[in-house]
């Protein structure tokens, strides 16, 4: 249904208040967000990933602000480790299905994954709250230390980078980034040849990212790390991947039947908000 409500509102001119009524199916009275919004976390717990995904849903519909977000953000704070960020996945997950590739741990560490992209999100709707003054600093530290990384915690760093204020050290940071990509060829320049790039450990066979991937939008700091080719034949690749049931598939390791069910709506949509910012014809 979320995603149903969001298609109508990205490309048939529907509300932004059934998205939100949709949205709250998923609200937990702590705060967070639960009930396998990220479907490879089942269960109706609250965890960072989901919340995560409920601000770029309120962030997509021009929503992210307010007392909504206020009580988000207290939910963070309550969740933050000890240097004021986020872990990916809390311990409550245990007793829930969960992927095969997600760790639960009792004491999971701060992950630039998890807190990059809320912190950019916050920062892009000019949320000011107590919690982003750490959170900020941590990704500060996290993307300044990378030397090794793989393509999704790069996509974090992207997103943090894209919003936060500090533009000079943002362009910087994005520069030495864009860098490593290539250096370590994090991204598929060629979607024709593929097997030319290798697939980060731990990823499913085949889960290649692509610059598309990296930089969703033109306005993306990640753009001037490809050239004008190079993101063309990306969204080529793209376009040519929605499949004939209109939708697109699912690139990241399938566990279960559901999961990968519930997570296609969610990816054609961004496909098509992908496509449709780099000036594609969507329909």
């Amino acid at each position: 249904m979320l995603e149903q409500r969001l298609f109508a509102y990205h490309f048939l001119r529907g509300g932004a208040d059934p998205v939100e009524t949709a949205l709250d199916a998923h609200l937990n009275d702590d705060g967070g967000y639960g009930h396998a919004l990220e479907p490879d976390l089942r269960g109706p717990v609250s965890q960072p990933l989901h919340t995560a995904h409920a601000l770029r849903v309120l962030d997509s519909i021009g929503r992210c602000g307010g007392q909504r977000v206020e009580r988000v953000c207290r939910y963070l704070t309550s969740v933050s480790t000890a240097d004021g960020a986020l872990p990916a996945v809390l311990p409550a997950q245990r007793g829930y299905p969960v992927a095969p590739f997600v760790p639960i741990v009792d004491d999971p560490p701060s992950e630039l994954l998890a807190t990059g992209p809320v912190v950019g999100l916050l920062h892009r709707n000019e949320v000011w709250h107590a919690w982003l003054f750490r959170a900020t600093e941590f990704c500060w530290r996290a993307v300044d230390s990378l030397e090794r990384s793989h393509p999704y915690e790069v996509e974090a760093a992207v997103a943090f980078l894209d919003a936060v204020p500090d533009r000079p050290r943002a362009e910087a940071a994005a520069d030495r980034l864009g860098r490593l990509v290539r250096e370590h060829r994090l991204a598929a320049l060629d979607p024709d040849r593929p097997d030319a790039f290798p697939v980060a450990p731990g990823y499913a066979p085949g889960e290649h990212h692509f610059p598309h991937d990296f930089a969703r939008t033109p306005h993306s700091l990640a753009r001037a790390w490809f050239t004008d080719d190079e993101m063309a034949r990306s969204l080529d690749f793209l376009a040519g991947e929605q499949q004939e049931d209109g939708g697109w598939p699912v690139r990241w390791r399938h566990w279960a039947p559901a999961p990968a069910l519930e997570a296609r709506p969610m990816v054609t949509i961004e496909a098509l908000r992908t496509l449709r910012a780099h000036g594609r014809a969507v329909g």
